[in-house]
């Protein structure tokens, strides 16, 4: 199907339109093909875009965006790291988005930067926020130290399924009179493999987010790790906790920090996310021979020493309003609103954390 602007050769063609121009001269997409072009396309994918996405002016905060505690804790296991596997130790963050991360983690820290981002406005933002670390686009090929992956995996591009009575199908990406829809197609064979392996018992009319490229990314993270670890921090959960998700899917958008429209309604303008397969990404990783570990976001910053932390905050916001000092017990107490979100159990502190370590 053409679009009047496909038509028009002086109207600058939308994204959406190119992806109905291609549908129109290939068939449908996979899905992920789409998530692809809606979210990394070099010049109208929602992060190809001149707005920082991970800010508090853009569409969506990550746990380093609401609180510079996360990063100083998080210091705590760099250190460790550091001091286990010796030297050359370099900290690299892929989807490094703001630079809040990093900047707070080098508050604590004197170390080897790299950060890795697709975003040519993050990257930008990073240059300033943290002007010592080396900026780029792809992991080097030998590594050791700790790679942080935060709210990174979550968007990669994914299939999309669903449970039909005792089937699986693939829902790919087509058109009709009103623009972008969902088609059935047979499930491609590595789609069937990893829902055999990782969907659990869906019921009729469930949806799963194939995560294909989650499990690459971290087959590819892990083999250029030489010593050191990979921290994967995103939201989701093991494949039989997502169960009572799967009846409606988790696949969603983002925009201006509230959820958005249909995935297919406004490509490049969302952000297009869905909750982590953790199963999917421990088996990944055990089958590199790495030692793995998944813990809650919260047991994870609790064993790093921020309940501790907010213990001391607590003790000081006290004795501030004890002694009279109103600027003093104000910054604990908003220091220690910070920790709690970031352990709040039905929130970031629920967030899942898994360690890939060699």
């Amino acid at each position: 199907m053409k679009t009047p602007n496909s038509m028009d050769p002086t109207v600058p063609l939308s994204l959406k339109d190119l992806i109905q121009n291609r549908i129109s001269s290939e068939g449908p997409i996979p899905f992920e093909v789409f998530m692809e072009m809606a979210l990394y396309h070099p010049d109208l994918g929602f992060f190809a875009s001149n707005r920082l996405r991970s800010e508090m002016a853009g569409d969506f905060l990550t746990s380093p965006e609401v609180s510079a505690l996360f990063g100083e804790t998080l210091a705590s296991y760099v250190s460790v790291e550091r001091e286990r596997i010796g030297e050359p130790f370099r900290l690299i963050e892929v989807g490094a988005g703001s630079g809040s991360l990093l900047r707070s983690l080098l508050s604590k820290l004197d170390v080897e930067v790299l950060a890795i981002d697709a975003s040519p406005a993050a990257r930008a933002s990073l240059r300033d926020v943290v002007p010592d670390a080396a900026i780029g686009t792809e992991l080097p090929e030998r590594i050791r130290g700790v790679i942080l992956a935060n709210e990174l995996v979550d968007n990669l591009p994914m299939a999309l399924s669903q449970r039909v009575g005792v089937e699986w199908r693939e829902r790919w990406v087509g058109s009709d009179e009103e623009g972008l829809a969902l088609v059935d197609v047979a499930p491609r064979p590595e789609i069937a493999a990893w829902l055999h392996a990782y969907a659990g018992e869906v019921l009729d009319g469930g949806w799963v987010e194939v995560q294909l490229a989650a499990n690459s990314w971290l087959t590819d993270a892990l083999a250029r790790l030489e010593q050191g670890s990979v921290v994967v921090i995103d939201y989701g959960d093991t494949a039989e906790n997502l169960l009572p998700r799967r009846q409606d899917g988790t696949l969603r958008t983002y925009r201006a920090h509230h959820l958005g429209p249909h995935p297919l309604d406004e490509p490049g303008e969302t952000d297009i996310t869905a909750d982590v397969n953790f199963s999917a990404l421990m088996a990944t990783a055990e089958k590199t021979g790495a030692e793995v570990r998944l813990l809650r976001q919260d047991d994870f910053l609790t064993e790093l020493g921020l309940r501790d932390r907010l213990s001391e905050l607590r003790h000081t916001e006290l004795e501030a309003a004890r002694s009279g000092d109103s600027m003093a017990r104000l910054q604990a107490r908003s220091m220690k609103t910070e920790a709690e979100t970031l352990l709040h159990p039905r929130g970031l502190g629920d967030f899942r954390v898994l360690i890939g370590r060699r």
